[in-house]
């Protein structure tokens, strides 16, 4: 494992926890005046840290250890029955990677997904500032990965190219392609072309055990957890 980089970070005030009720979060900043780039990235998201926009960060919330670093080693990975499922019901999905920049087309998926899944009511709620902020990077490779079911578009996955492995940022679809579960199908993309560019992860993000909207990456196995300072397997019990 590569050794500790030495940056500088800031720690964030206290606030309501996303993933667990009744629960506070903090995470653990570098400064944003720091010079980032994708190939310390590639070394800091070896040590638990995600991007959101710009901003890096890891979890640091004292007495819980809920949000566990995740990624799939690429040539281990075999798929399950409903992820092989999934690749035949998408047989004929196009899938276009594209640049960064901004999409209206994808705005408005990414707006109509948000007040579907997330509780937004209105589509003033959401500006393209917060969006861009939000997906986009100006030090990192990222992709904006279109899926095409029958001409339309149904899914974005938004995707960070790092130096030995493919960063799972988000991904948003339209829900009338819900059946067609574009969400795995995604991830099995990026698998796929992590192993197709000779590189060794697909990196998840967390995963939070009694969090329903994060549970499901322990679905991709084998799947590999930070747990201290040790990437480990780790799997649901049987």
């Amino acid at each position: 494992m590569a050794s500790m980089i030495s940056v500088p970070l800031w720690l964030t005030a206290k606030q309501d926890c996303s993933y667990l009720d009744d629960r506070l979060s903090q995470s653990a900043v570098i400064d944003p005046d720091f010079t980032m780039d994708t190939l310390l990235y590639s070394r800091l998201i070896e040590q638990g840290f995600r991007r959101s926009g710009d901003q890096v960060y890891k979890p640091h919330c004292n007495g819980c250890q809920a949000c566990v670093p995740t990624r799939i080693p690429v040539a281990a990975f075999r798929a399950n029955r409903k992820q092989r499922r999934c690749a035949r019901r998408n047989a004929e999905t196009q899938i276009v990677v594209k640049t960064p920049e901004f999409n209206e087309r994808h705005f408005d998926l990414y707006r109509r997904y948000q007040i579907a899944r997330h509780d937004k009511t209105s589509e003033n709620e959401i500006s393209r500032e917060d969006y861009l902020h939000f997906l986009t990077s100006s030090w990192c490779d990222t992709w904006f990965v279109e899926f095409l079911i029958e001409g339309r578009l149904a899914a974005i996955a938004v995707v960070d190219a790092l130096d030995n492995a493919l960063s799972a940022v988000y991904t948003f679809f339209d829900p009338a392609f819900d059946h067609f579960s574009p969400g795995v199908l995604a991830v099995l993309w990026q698998i796929d072309s992590a192993r197709q560019l000779g590189l060794d992860y697909v990196y998840l993000g967390f995963w939070v055990k009694d969090c329903r909207k994060m549970r499901y990456k322990i679905e991709y196995q084998p799947l590999e957890g930070l747990i201290g300072r040790q990437w480990q397997p780790i799997s649901e019990p049987s």
